[in-house]
Protein backbone atom coordinates (compact mmCIF):
# COMPACT_ATOMS: atom_id res chain seq x y z
CA UNK A 1 0.00 0.00 0.00
CA UNK A 2 1.19 3.58 -0.80
CA UNK A 3 2.74 6.29 1.89
CA UNK A 4 1.19 9.05 1.87
CA UNK A 5 4.36 10.89 0.69
CA UNK A 6 4.24 8.83 -2.40
CA UNK A 7 0.28 9.95 -3.32
CA UNK A 8 1.67 13.49 -2.82
CA UNK A 9 4.56 12.93 -5.18
CA UNK A 10 2.46 11.37 -7.87
CA UNK A 11 -0.26 14.20 -7.67
CA UNK A 12 2.38 16.44 -8.14
CA UNK A 13 3.93 15.10 -11.06
CA UNK A 14 0.78 14.87 -12.65
CA UNK A 15 0.32 18.71 -11.72
CA UNK A 16 4.20 19.17 -13.20
CA UNK A 17 2.86 17.42 -16.27
CA UNK A 18 -0.26 19.14 -16.90
CA UNK A 19 1.64 22.74 -16.40
CA UNK A 20 4.16 21.55 -19.56
CA UNK A 21 0.92 20.94 -21.65
CA UNK A 22 -0.83 23.98 -20.95
CA UNK A 23 2.04 26.95 -20.26
CA UNK A 24 -0.78 29.50 -19.77
CA UNK A 25 -1.99 28.20 -17.02
CA UNK A 26 -1.99 29.85 -13.34
CA UNK A 27 -1.15 28.18 -10.01
CA UNK A 28 -2.92 28.40 -6.62
CA UNK A 29 -1.40 27.64 -3.43
CA UNK A 30 -3.69 28.86 -0.98
CA UNK A 31 -3.93 27.42 2.58
CA UNK A 32 -8.03 27.78 2.99
CA UNK A 33 -8.26 26.57 -0.54
CA UNK A 34 -5.81 23.10 0.47
CA UNK A 35 -7.97 19.91 0.52
CA UNK A 36 -7.77 17.76 3.89
CA UNK A 37 -4.72 15.79 1.93
CA UNK A 38 -2.89 18.52 0.69
CA UNK A 39 -3.37 18.42 -2.78
CA UNK A 40 -2.50 21.37 -4.69
CA UNK A 41 -5.52 23.39 -6.36
CA UNK A 42 -4.29 23.95 -10.00
CA UNK A 43 -6.67 26.69 -12.10
CA UNK A 44 -6.20 25.89 -16.03
CA UNK A 45 -6.85 29.47 -18.69
CA UNK A 46 -5.88 31.73 -20.97
CA UNK A 47 -3.22 34.48 -20.00
CA UNK A 48 -5.40 36.62 -17.09
CA UNK A 49 -8.81 36.51 -18.39
CA UNK A 50 -10.42 35.14 -15.45
CA UNK A 51 -8.97 38.87 -13.04
CA UNK A 52 -10.16 40.85 -16.66
CA UNK A 53 -13.50 39.15 -16.76
CA UNK A 54 -13.62 40.21 -12.65
CA UNK A 55 -12.82 43.54 -13.52
CA UNK A 56 -15.85 43.95 -15.58
CA UNK A 57 -18.14 42.78 -13.20
CA UNK A 58 -16.98 44.83 -11.17
CA UNK A 59 -17.20 47.73 -12.47
CA UNK A 60 -20.94 47.25 -14.09
CA UNK A 61 -21.73 46.24 -10.17
CA UNK A 62 -20.49 49.63 -9.44
CA UNK A 63 -22.48 51.34 -12.22
CA UNK A 64 -25.72 50.09 -11.37
CA UNK A 65 -25.28 50.78 -7.58
CA UNK A 66 -24.87 54.84 -9.08
CA UNK A 67 -27.82 54.58 -11.25
CA UNK A 68 -29.57 52.89 -8.60
CA UNK A 69 -28.59 55.99 -5.91
CA UNK A 70 -29.34 58.74 -9.09
CA UNK A 71 -33.17 56.67 -9.65
CA UNK A 72 -33.90 56.96 -5.87
CA UNK A 73 -32.22 60.34 -5.13
CA UNK A 74 -35.77 62.20 -4.15
CA UNK A 75 -36.37 65.64 -6.80
CA UNK A 76 -36.24 69.08 -5.67
CA UNK A 77 -39.94 69.39 -5.11
CA UNK A 78 -40.48 66.62 -2.38
CA UNK A 79 -39.54 67.23 1.53
CA UNK A 80 -36.75 64.75 1.48
CA UNK A 81 -34.30 66.66 -1.02
CA UNK A 82 -34.30 69.84 1.55
CA UNK A 83 -34.29 67.48 4.51
CA UNK A 84 -30.00 66.92 3.74
CA UNK A 85 -29.99 70.87 3.77
CA UNK A 86 -30.84 70.99 7.50
CA UNK A 87 -28.19 67.78 7.96
CA UNK A 88 -25.88 70.03 10.63
CA UNK A 89 -25.12 69.40 14.69
CA UNK A 90 -24.34 72.29 16.72
CA UNK A 91 -20.75 72.73 16.39
CA UNK A 92 -21.03 73.02 12.89
CA UNK A 93 -23.29 76.06 12.90
CA UNK A 94 -21.45 77.55 15.91
CA UNK A 95 -18.12 77.59 13.97
CA UNK A 96 -19.84 78.92 11.01
CA UNK A 97 -21.30 81.81 12.70
CA UNK A 98 -17.89 82.28 14.78
CA UNK A 99 -16.23 82.53 11.34
CA UNK A 100 -18.96 84.80 10.58
CA UNK A 101 -18.02 87.45 13.33
CA UNK A 102 -14.14 87.13 12.78
CA UNK A 103 -13.51 87.61 8.94
CA UNK A 104 -9.63 87.26 8.20
CA UNK A 105 -8.12 88.12 4.91
CA UNK A 106 -7.33 84.99 2.89
CA UNK A 107 -10.10 83.19 5.53
CA UNK A 108 -12.63 82.36 2.79
CA UNK A 109 -15.98 81.55 4.87
CA UNK A 110 -16.85 78.59 2.16
CA UNK A 111 -13.98 77.00 1.48
CA UNK A 112 -12.26 76.92 5.40
CA UNK A 113 -16.24 76.49 7.10
CA UNK A 114 -18.98 75.15 4.40
CA UNK A 115 -16.25 72.74 2.93
CA UNK A 116 -18.84 72.43 -0.27
CA UNK A 117 -22.10 71.67 2.84
CA UNK A 118 -23.98 74.18 2.98
CA UNK A 119 -27.06 74.52 5.11
CA UNK A 120 -29.90 76.22 5.32
CA UNK A 121 -30.60 75.20 9.47
CA UNK A 122 -28.37 78.54 10.18
CA UNK A 123 -29.52 81.00 7.84
CA UNK A 124 -33.24 79.87 8.39
CA UNK A 125 -33.13 80.33 12.54
CA UNK A 126 -30.38 83.33 11.73
CA UNK A 127 -33.33 85.20 10.03
CA UNK A 128 -36.34 83.99 12.25
CA UNK A 129 -34.48 85.45 15.01
CA UNK A 130 -33.59 88.82 13.78
CA UNK A 131 -36.92 89.36 12.43
CA UNK A 132 -38.44 88.81 15.78
CA UNK A 133 -35.81 91.02 17.67
CA UNK A 134 -36.44 93.83 15.55
CA UNK A 135 -39.97 93.33 15.93
CA UNK A 136 -39.88 93.47 19.63
CA UNK A 137 -37.06 95.65 20.23
CA UNK A 138 -38.89 98.03 18.44
CA UNK A 139 -42.04 98.06 20.20
CA UNK A 140 -39.77 98.29 23.38
CA UNK A 141 -37.72 101.22 22.35
CA UNK A 142 -41.75 103.05 22.76
CA UNK A 143 -42.77 101.17 25.81
CA UNK A 144 -38.72 102.78 27.44
CA UNK A 145 -40.07 106.23 25.96
CA UNK A 146 -43.08 106.35 27.43
CA UNK A 147 -41.90 105.80 30.91
CA UNK A 148 -39.51 108.12 30.22
CA UNK A 149 -42.54 110.94 29.34
CA UNK A 150 -45.52 109.74 30.35
CA UNK A 151 -47.30 112.00 27.54
CA UNK A 152 -46.28 109.69 25.34
CA UNK A 153 -49.16 107.37 24.05
CA UNK A 154 -48.24 103.69 23.03
CA UNK A 155 -50.16 100.87 21.48
CA UNK A 156 -48.60 97.88 19.81
CA UNK A 157 -47.43 97.08 16.69
CA UNK A 158 -48.06 94.14 15.70
CA UNK A 159 -47.93 94.63 11.77
CA UNK A 160 -43.80 95.30 12.43
CA UNK A 161 -43.69 91.22 13.11
CA UNK A 162 -44.84 91.21 9.32
CA UNK A 163 -42.93 93.89 8.32
CA UNK A 164 -39.13 92.73 9.82
CA UNK A 165 -39.94 88.63 8.48
CA UNK A 166 -40.63 90.12 4.79
CA UNK A 167 -37.69 92.47 4.41
CA UNK A 168 -35.26 90.00 5.93
CA UNK A 169 -36.38 86.56 4.49
CA UNK A 170 -36.21 88.88 0.83
CA UNK A 171 -32.96 89.75 1.66
CA UNK A 172 -31.51 86.58 2.43
CA UNK A 173 -32.49 85.04 -0.45
CA UNK A 174 -33.08 87.55 -3.20
CA UNK A 175 -29.96 89.48 -3.12
CA UNK A 176 -28.01 86.17 -3.15
CA UNK A 177 -30.01 84.87 -6.03
CA UNK A 178 -29.18 88.08 -7.81
CA UNK A 179 -25.44 87.60 -7.24
CA UNK A 180 -25.23 83.74 -8.27
CA UNK A 181 -26.84 84.71 -11.40
CA UNK A 182 -24.66 87.39 -12.42
CA UNK A 183 -21.45 85.19 -11.26
CA UNK A 184 -23.06 82.75 -13.51
CA UNK A 185 -23.41 84.97 -16.88
CA UNK A 186 -20.34 86.20 -15.71
CA UNK A 187 -18.58 82.76 -15.97
CA UNK A 188 -19.58 82.76 -19.37
CA UNK A 189 -17.75 85.96 -20.76
CA UNK A 190 -14.48 85.02 -18.03
CA UNK A 191 -13.85 80.89 -18.30
CA UNK A 192 -11.85 80.96 -15.48
CA UNK A 193 -14.18 82.75 -12.91
CA UNK A 194 -15.90 79.56 -11.11
CA UNK A 195 -18.65 81.25 -8.82
CA UNK A 196 -20.54 79.35 -5.82
CA UNK A 197 -23.96 77.37 -6.06
CA UNK A 198 -26.95 79.34 -5.07
CA UNK A 199 -26.69 77.49 -1.66
CA UNK A 200 -23.52 78.21 -1.01
CA UNK A 201 -24.25 82.05 -1.78
CA UNK A 202 -27.68 81.88 0.40
CA UNK A 203 -25.35 80.45 3.27
CA UNK A 204 -22.88 83.18 3.02
CA UNK A 205 -25.61 85.78 3.26
CA UNK A 206 -27.46 84.04 6.23
CA UNK A 207 -24.66 84.16 8.44
CA UNK A 208 -23.21 87.33 7.88
CA UNK A 209 -26.76 88.77 9.31
CA UNK A 210 -25.97 86.88 12.53
CA UNK A 211 -23.96 90.14 13.82
CA UNK A 212 -27.36 91.83 13.61
CA UNK A 213 -28.71 89.81 15.82
CA UNK A 214 -26.52 91.37 18.93
CA UNK A 215 -26.85 95.00 17.36
CA UNK A 216 -30.21 95.40 17.64
CA UNK A 217 -30.35 94.59 21.31
CA UNK A 218 -27.56 97.45 22.00
CA UNK A 219 -30.09 99.92 19.83
CA UNK A 220 -32.37 100.15 22.91
CA UNK A 221 -29.61 101.96 24.55
CA UNK A 222 -31.37 105.43 24.45
CA UNK A 223 -28.34 107.38 22.94
CA UNK A 224 -28.41 107.72 19.15
CA UNK A 225 -24.96 108.46 18.95
CA UNK A 226 -24.17 105.05 20.32
CA UNK A 227 -27.17 102.89 18.15
CA UNK A 228 -25.32 104.40 14.65
CA UNK A 229 -22.01 103.50 16.12
CA UNK A 230 -22.90 100.17 17.23
CA UNK A 231 -24.64 100.19 13.45
CA UNK A 232 -21.19 100.89 11.86
CA UNK A 233 -19.01 98.68 13.67
CA UNK A 234 -21.94 95.41 13.02
CA UNK A 235 -21.96 96.71 9.39
CA UNK A 236 -18.58 96.64 9.09
CA UNK A 237 -17.90 93.49 10.02
CA UNK A 238 -20.55 92.00 7.90
CA UNK A 239 -19.69 93.56 5.14
CA UNK A 240 -15.88 92.89 5.52
CA UNK A 241 -16.75 88.63 5.57
CA UNK A 242 -18.84 89.15 2.60
CA UNK A 243 -16.03 90.84 0.79
CA UNK A 244 -13.28 88.71 1.61
CA UNK A 245 -15.72 85.72 0.42
CA UNK A 246 -16.35 86.72 -2.54
CA UNK A 247 -13.26 88.14 -3.61
CA UNK A 248 -11.36 84.55 -4.41
CA UNK A 249 -14.66 84.57 -7.17
CA UNK A 250 -15.20 88.19 -8.60
CA UNK A 251 -10.79 88.82 -8.94
CA UNK A 252 -10.46 86.69 -12.12
CA UNK A 253 -13.15 89.39 -13.73
CA UNK A 254 -12.05 92.93 -14.87
CA UNK A 255 -11.25 95.30 -12.55
CA UNK A 256 -14.14 97.34 -12.73
CA UNK A 257 -17.04 94.38 -12.72
CA UNK A 258 -15.39 93.47 -9.25
CA UNK A 259 -15.30 97.01 -7.94
CA UNK A 260 -18.96 97.80 -8.81
CA UNK A 261 -20.04 94.27 -8.01
CA UNK A 262 -18.46 94.53 -4.00
CA UNK A 263 -19.57 97.81 -3.78
CA UNK A 264 -23.18 96.62 -5.04
CA UNK A 265 -22.93 94.12 -2.06
CA UNK A 266 -21.45 96.43 0.72
CA UNK A 267 -24.32 99.35 -0.52
CA UNK A 268 -27.14 97.03 -0.44
CA UNK A 269 -25.92 95.60 3.39
CA UNK A 270 -25.73 99.11 4.50
CA UNK A 271 -29.46 99.87 2.81
CA UNK A 272 -30.53 97.08 5.00
CA UNK A 273 -29.34 98.40 8.09
CA UNK A 274 -30.25 101.89 8.06
CA UNK A 275 -33.39 101.07 7.05
CA UNK A 276 -34.02 98.78 10.38
CA UNK A 277 -32.71 101.80 12.06
CA UNK A 278 -34.74 104.27 10.88
CA UNK A 279 -38.02 102.17 10.31
CA UNK A 280 -37.99 100.32 13.70
CA UNK A 281 -36.30 103.04 16.44
CA UNK A 282 -37.82 105.91 14.46
CA UNK A 283 -38.41 108.60 16.73
CA UNK A 284 -41.84 109.15 17.64
CA UNK A 285 -44.71 110.58 15.33
CA UNK A 286 -46.52 113.36 16.34
CA UNK A 287 -49.84 111.83 17.08
CA UNK A 288 -47.85 109.20 19.79
CA UNK A 289 -47.55 112.53 21.71
CA UNK A 290 -49.79 114.22 23.82
CA UNK A 291 -50.48 118.16 22.79
CA UNK A 292 -49.67 120.98 25.02
CA UNK A 293 -51.94 122.66 26.89
CA UNK A 294 -53.09 125.54 24.41
CA UNK A 295 -53.71 129.10 26.19
CA UNK A 296 -56.58 131.07 24.50
CA UNK A 297 -56.46 134.67 24.85
CA UNK A 298 -59.11 137.05 24.67
CA UNK A 299 -59.73 139.45 21.77
CA UNK A 300 -58.24 142.62 22.25
CA UNK A 301 -61.62 144.75 22.10
CA UNK A 302 -63.35 143.10 24.45
CA UNK A 303 -62.73 145.24 28.52
CA UNK A 304 -61.99 143.11 31.59
CA UNK A 305 -64.33 143.54 34.56
CA UNK A 306 -62.52 145.78 36.80
CA UNK A 307 -60.92 144.70 39.99
CA UNK A 308 -62.20 144.95 42.88
CA UNK A 309 -60.74 147.20 45.69
CA UNK A 310 -59.77 144.94 48.12
CA UNK A 311 -61.67 146.95 51.16
CA UNK A 312 -65.00 145.65 49.05
CA UNK A 313 -64.43 142.11 48.49
CA UNK A 314 -67.11 139.92 49.51
CA UNK A 315 -65.92 137.93 52.45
Amino acid sequence: MASADDLAFHEFEEATNLLAETPDAATTSRSDQLTPQGHVAVAVGSGGSYGAEDEVEEESAKAALLQEQQQQQPGFWTFSYYQSFFDVDTSQVLNRIKGSLLPRPGHNFVRHHLRNRPDLYGPFWICATLAFVLAVTGNLTLVLAQRRDPSIHYSPQFHKVTVAGISIYCYAWLVPLALWGFLRWRKGVRERMGPYTFLETVCVYGYSLFVFIPMVVLWLIPVPWLQWLFGALALGLSATGLVFTLWPVVREDTRLVAMVLLSAVVLLHALLAVGCKLYFFQSLPPENVAPPPQITSLPSNIALPPTLPQSMAPS
